[in-house]
């Protein structure tokens, strides 16, 4: 750590985008391909040789959101190992999300799985930016104010595994003008599109961007193709313009895989104080020891003294 360069810091922030091959070695991805594996499988619930064939002729064009793209999609705390479970919350990652952002405190505010597959859905959108359900208002012009969504890949990503593409900043505002809110005509569609770069790459890279940077994605066109990733957002802390998903509503989840292994540091992502942060008090480290028993909270107590 950290396992980014400055390169990589300055074409996030003049790009819009990042692409790190290599971020996650082969070990810490192959645990989290196995519960991948037995989440989703390695074909789709829907594929079939028609419908492949259906997802090939259409490769490339552009397309509209489609409630099947959004299939085999879940939720932090997951039910796999614990590795699957912390990797949103890497030290790495949250280390990068600080230097992206300029802050010394961030949250993770986003963390899903998607696995897709060949033929069950046409995943073929338009060019769009991801704000609108992440802040009612627009991106900050201030760093601190704005955030980094991650996407990580857990297997190779090619072209023909429906790679993400996208439009460096600078050619966005030569099309869309600087407030680059939305793209509503085929013209400026297929402007964005003579201009996009696709994100292939293998598994292990990490994708940096931000959510006003347009992109999209793409079909899967190899026949018994899929892909698994993750994606992953994060903010400052306190910074309340943005939100995503709400670790509170998941409270009777399981949450024991992130608890019971997870560093102070890292807990504190989740909005969890530190240990020795004024909230805890005698009274709640016991009440929240019950209600978590599994979780060694020997720091926190230790924060007492």
């Amino acid at each position: 750590m950290p396992q980014f360069s400055q390169d990589d810091v300055t074409s996030w922030r003049e790009d819009g985008f990042s692409i790190i091959p290599g971020f996650f070695s082969a070990l810490e991805i192959a645990p989290l391909r196995a519960d991948f594996e037995k989440l989703y499988g390695k074909t789709g619930a829907n594929s079939d040789s028609q419908k492949v064939l259906d997802a090939s002729s259409n490769a490339g064009v552009l397309g509209e959101f489609r409630t099947a793209q959004f299939r085999n999609i879940d939720t932090l705390p997951y039910k796999g190992s614990s590795e699957l479970n912390l990797i949103s919350l890497h030290p790495a990652l949250i280390e990068f999300a600080k230097v992206l952002l300029g802050v010394e405190q961030v949250h993770l505010y986003q963390s899903h799985t998607w696995a897709k597959f060949t033929g069950e859905a046409d995943y073929s959108q338009d060019f769009h930016c991801d704000f609108s359900n992440h802040t009612l208002v627009v991106p900050s012009d201030v760093p601190a104010l704005r955030t980094v969504d991650f996407v990580v890949y857990l297997t190779d990503v090619t072209d023909e595994h429906g790679a993400l593409h996208y439009v460096p900043k600078g050619d966005c505002e030569k099309i869309m003008g600087p407030g680059r809110i939305g793209a509503f005509d085929a013209e400026k569609q297929q402007a964005l599109q003579n201009k996009s770069v696709s994100a292939a790459s293998s598994a292990g890279t990490l994708l940096a961007h931000g959510i006003d940077t347009f992109h999209r994605g793409t079909n899967l066109t190899l026949e018994g193709g899929y892909r698994y990733t993750m994606t992953i957002g994060y903010k400052a802390a306190g910074n309340d313009m943005i939100g995503y998903h709400a670790w509170q509503q998941t409270g009777d989840n399981d949450w024991s895989p992130v608890l019971n292994h997870g560093s102070p540091a890292q807990l504190a992502c989740l909005g969890i104080p530190m240990p020795g942060d004024a909230y805890w008090t005698e009274r709640t480290l016991k009440l929240t020891n019950a209600r978590w028993p599994d979780w060694d909270m020997a720091e926190y107590f230790e924060g007492l003294d």
